[in-house]
């Protein structure tokens, strides 16, 4: 079984540059997406055999997250709704950062979470995002397994970066996302590439200036994580880098024929 997740910065936009042509060579059983950029009404996906679902912001052209499942889900919620004793504000009601699919044997979790921005003027916003994001899916842990992927938005180690020491206060890059990100972990995930693959280096996005991409030049800030019990379900974690269309590329998971998850195969 095939889980893809893909920042598509723009999904109009992302299929004027061959999406549909990779959504279909990759014959996913669930593909995700983030930062659709997305009103409801605004695009009319043929994508037989798919179900369609979209949680969008507010904000016209912001942001956005979208699920494309083979099997329907007995419950599609957006944002923390499955959980609402998480209190309200805007990044987590208004900007289409979280959309969660429950099936039978597991719940996915598809997250795109909020940037700190330069001079970091929204780490205050992304720390409560993260202590949300963690109740949130601990929660759900609690009830039946989870796979959570997205661009989570930070690179967690030294590995997951090219150039650590020059980024150390950058957005994405600061010590209190990184720790954020160690918690989670720490709270029953686990990053799967980085489980399979502990000392490899490979990238998931890379700046559109001075020709990053093509100096191999980026940030492994896309991931895929599983709660612990799963991890042993996991045949691979992949990284399509010779993917364009965004200056993300897709990152996905192979789960094992035999895995539990069988509602969806």
């Amino acid at each position: 079984m095939l889980l893809i997740s893909w920042n598509v910065n723009g999904l109009r936009a992302c299929i004027g540059k061959g999406f549909l042509d990779f959504f279909r060579r990759a014959e996913a059983d669930i593909f995700c997406v983030q930062e659709t950029k997305l009103q409801q009404g605004q695009i009319s996906l043929e994508l037989p055999g798919f179900s369609q679902h979209y949680n969008s912001a507010v904000k016209k052209g912001y942001s956005g997250t979208a699920v494309f499942s083979r099997k329907e889900p007995d419950v599609v919620a957006n944002d923390f709704s499955l959980m609402p004793s998480i209190p309200d504000e805007p990044c987590f009601s208004e900007e289409g950062r979280l959309l969660t699919l429950a099936f039978k044997d597991f719940y996915l979790v598809n997250a795109y979470a909020p940037n700190a921005q330069s001079e970091l003027k929204r780490l205050d916003t992304r720390m409560r995002w993260e202590d949300a994001f963690r109740a949130y899916v601990t929660y759900l842990d609690s009830q039946k397994p989870v796979v959570i992927c997205g661009d989570l938005n930070v690179a967690h180690t030294e590995l997951d970066i090219k150039n650590a020491t020059s980024n150390r206060r950058n957005a994405g890059f600061t010590d209190e996302e990184r720790s954020k990100f160690t918690e989670l972990l720490s709270a029953g995930f686990a990053d799967t590439f980085r489980r399979l693959y502990p000392v490899k280096t490979a990238y998931t996005w890379w700046s559109y200036m001075f020709n990053a991409r093509a100096n191999d030049v980026g940030w492994r800030i896309d991931y895929f994580l599983v709660s612990e019990r799963l991890m042993p379900n996991v045949a691979d974690s992949i990284m399509y880098s010779d993917v364009f269309g965004s200056d993300h590329c897709p990152v996905g998971i192979e789960l094992k024929t035999s895995s539990a998850l069988s509602c969806v195969s």
